[in-house]
């Protein structure tokens, strides 16, 4: 098996695949060395328990689980959970994300984002994403801007984040809303070719 076989779909510079014990060591040292870039935006598992706790929740139906990886070298560049996947007419889940210290600023989570909405919106059969933002967190603003999701609203006291009720910006997109090819130029690939 090559490096590449693994993603579900491939970008000029990432790939995207799902988790696997296999990611611990690097994941947890990789969000220790970005805790500085995360808090007190988010607090993903930086310890080898906190890391088994949270890949087995990305286990259940109503959650799906992606790594964005650097074609190149395979190194995990950040992550992206959806969450509260709700099927039949809804057809919606919530997502969250990081980007890792070494990856930051480098474009790599917009194109795996970008990868994220077109798996989404077809092999996973969802309409809708949605994505609650702390107001004064520029970086993960600027990303969903750039990916076309647009803002639907304000919820203070939203979600309880280091130790107190934070405000959230609510931001959300449809499958109509992605006009951008998954790849540049071409669809997104999976698999070996």
């Amino acid at each position: 098996m090559t490096i590449n076989d693994r993603y579900l779909a491939r970008g000029p510079r990432v790939g995207i695949r799902p988790f696997t014990a296999a990611d611990r060591d690097e994941f947890t040292a990789a969000v220790r060395a970005s805790a500085e870039l995360h808090q007190p935006w988010l607090y993903p598992p930086a310890e080898a328990a906190a890391f088994d706790a949270y890949l087995l929740r990305l286990q259940e139906p109503q959650r799906e689980g992606f790594l964005f990886c650097e074609l190149t070298t395979g190194r995990i560049a950040g992550y992206l959970t959806i969450n509260n996947i709700v099927h039949g007419a809804f057809r919606c889940g919530a997502i969250g994300y990081g980007a890792f210290a070494h990856a930051a600023g480098r474009g790599l989570m917009s194109e795996g984002l970008r990868l994220v909405l077109h798996h989404a919106f077809g092999a996973l059969g969802l309409h809708r994403l949605e994505v609650n933002i702390q107001p004064d967190n520029a970086s993960s603003l600027a990303l969903v801007r750039r990916a076309g999701f647009r803002r639907e609203g304000y919820s203070p006291d939203f979600l309880f984040i280091d130790g107190a009720w934070r405000d959230h910006e609510r931001w959300a997109i449809t499958s109509e809303m992605v006009t951008e090819p998954a790849t540049d130029g071409e669809a997104a690939k999976g698999g070996t070719e």
